[in-house]
């Protein structure tokens, strides 16, 4: 199936909504794409949204855990919103949520970043 991308950026926010399989396969390709938004648009804060992810990998931790340490050099937060049960699962038993929050949608993570959606 693959993995889809879409990068938005809302004020000082890089919105990454992803959908489909971000497996080892995938991982290199959106890390160097997410990688480029950041360096190339004034953001400071990241909304990843993964309504629409249908597995993930410890690769795919990999490359959401990679890019929350920059958007923390940024002085920025990266907040996780609408992310299905299963994914929900690898990130708890991976311990994300300790560093990275979840809100239950994009409309709700915007907003805890004063960002008006």
């Amino acid at each position: 199936m693959g993995l889809q991308s879409t990068f938005e950026v809302k004020e000082d926010v890089l919105i990454v909504r992803l959908s489909g399989e971000l497996d080892h396969h995938e991982a290199e390709k959106l890390r160097d794409e997410w990688k480029n938004m950041l360096y190339h648009h004034p953001v400071k804060h990241v909304v990843l949204n993964l309504e629409q992810v249908s597995f993930m990998d410890s690769s795919g931790l990999g490359v959401v855990l990679g890019r929350y340490k920059e958007v923390l050099q940024l002085g920025g937060q990266m907040v996780v919103c609408s992310i299905p049960h299963s994914i929900k699962r690898l990130f708890e038993m991976s311990g994300m949520f300790k560093i990275i929050r979840l809100e239950e949608n994009e409309m709700f993570a915007l907003e805890t970043l004063g960002v008006a959606s």
